[in-house]
């Protein structure tokens, strides 16, 4: 990693689907590393993975001396990163409906990530959920504790 670089792991989960839920990201500026986590007492999976991607971005934008820098999103979410690298367009040129013509479910979250993901210069990177990832295994800790505080 360079020094210039930020890198960010995410990961949102839910007890249930709908249910309890949590999420947790940790931000790695150089040394320098930053746990945010929270939850809901009922959503689903996905939208606490999107929640987690939102909160990490959106603690970087409030940050002036992070904010123009190179990020690195890693995610165990292939939702998350091919929906807003990939999907995103074509879900706005289609009013905001999916390729079987019904409305894109989480719309408010994944309007909120578009608009910080378009103010940064990010490249996503998915990695596998529970194979030993250090950052990625801490975020799932963080989503478990938050979690846990709804059930």
């Amino acid at each position: 990693m360079e020094e210039n670089n930020i890198v960010v792991y995410t990961d949102g989960g839910c007890s249930g689907n709908p249910g309890p839920g949590g999420w947790g990201c940790v931000i790695l500026e150089g040394e320098k590393e930053t746990q945010l986590s929270g939850g809901e007492k009922m959503t689903t999976n996905n939208r606490m993975e999107l929640t987690a991607a939102i909160k990490a971005l959106d603690y970087i934008v409030q940050n002036d001396n992070l904010k123009n820098k190179l990020i690195f999103v890693y995610s165990d979410s292939q939702y998350v990163k091919n929906g807003i690298t990939q999907w995103i367009q074509k879900w706005k040129q289609n009013g905001w409906k999916t390729a079987n013509k019904k409305p894109v479910l989480n719309q408010d979250l994944w309007l909120n990530l578009d608009k910080l993901y378009n103010s940064l210069q990010i490249e996503w990177k998915w990695v596998k959920g529970h194979a030993g990832i250090k950052y990625n295994e801490v975020c799932d800790q963080l989503c478990q504790t938050e979690m846990k505080k709804f059930q």
